[in-house]
């Protein structure tokens, strides 16, 4: 039976995990690995995955919420009791915990609670081709994967100051060992992690761009927003229920 997941996507595992049993749904997730779990996590509504996390023990669920992207597992720690989230977080390794608490500081509905803390960052010397290999990990989102942002270092958030980014497009159309700093485009003005979610969806429009970067005071770049998260927020919390209608619509 387990087995038979194995080549559904998250979206579609998550939607059947919905229709189970909780003790049908908790031994499918016992059995699967902590990356593939934080997929499915990340594509549920906030109930379920509550629900689903507190049949993990709780050495398991902090390396679950290790495994999702730091924003997602925001989310999640912030819809939990502060006990709770203060004890999961105390469980992770202390660079991802660091992450989602910084996270944690900032309101769902703006620029700095919607961004991930992990975007491809690299420095102006960084070259085209290796740019352009960083982009090819399985694990990186499509929206954050069209680009790549340009700071001076440290490159891990918060960095040093931002420069610009650098849509992969124009670096496919540029030579391998030419340095990904010559193409910066400086000309995106980056959100401030204030923003509301209306101001951050009327740029990304305006910009026509599926990712954009957040910055703080300093202009240090904090992490970047994805169209996927605008429109998570933007939709109906009930969204991904009616996909199961939609599809049987369709058929």
């Amino acid at each position: 039976m387990i087995q038979s997941f194995a080549d559904h996507k998250p979206a579609d595992l998550a939607a059947a995990l919905m229709e189970m049993s909780p003790s049908r749904s908790a031994e499918i997730a016992a059995a699967l690995d902590d990356e593939r779990l934080a997929d499915v996590l990340e594509e549920m509504p906030e109930e379920d995955q509550i629900e689903l996390l507190g049949t993990l023990r709780s050495d398991r669920a902090a390396d679950v919420l290790e495994a999702m992207d730091p924003d997602d597992a925001a989310d999640l720690l912030g819809d939990l009791p502060d006990e709770q989230a203060q004890a999961l977080l105390e469980l992770m390794e202390p660079d991802d915990a660091d992450q989602v608490r910084r996270l944690l500081h900032y309101e769902d509905d703006t620029a700095g609670g919607l961004m991930t803390t992990e975007p491809v960052i690299v420095s102006p010397e960084t070259s085209v081709a290796t740019c352009l290999a960083m982009v090819r990990k399985e694990k990186l989102p499509p929206a954050l994967a069209s680009m790549v942002f340009v700071v001076r270092p440290p490159t891990e958030t918060p960095t040093g100051r931002y420069i610009g980014l650098v849509h992969i497009q124009r670096l496919l159309r540029e030579a391998p060992h030419e340095p990904v700093g010559n193409y910066t485009d400086a000309a995106i003005e980056p959100l401030e992690a204030e923003d509301s979610l209306q101001e951050v969806s009327r740029r990304m429009a305006a910009y026509d761009i599926l990712a954009m970067p957040v910055v703080d005071d300093a202009h240090r770049l904090l992490g970047a927003v994805s169209i996927d998260d605008v429109l998570d927020h933007l939709l109906p919390s009930d969204w991904r229920e009616h996909l199961d209608d939609d599809e049987e619509a369709i058929s």
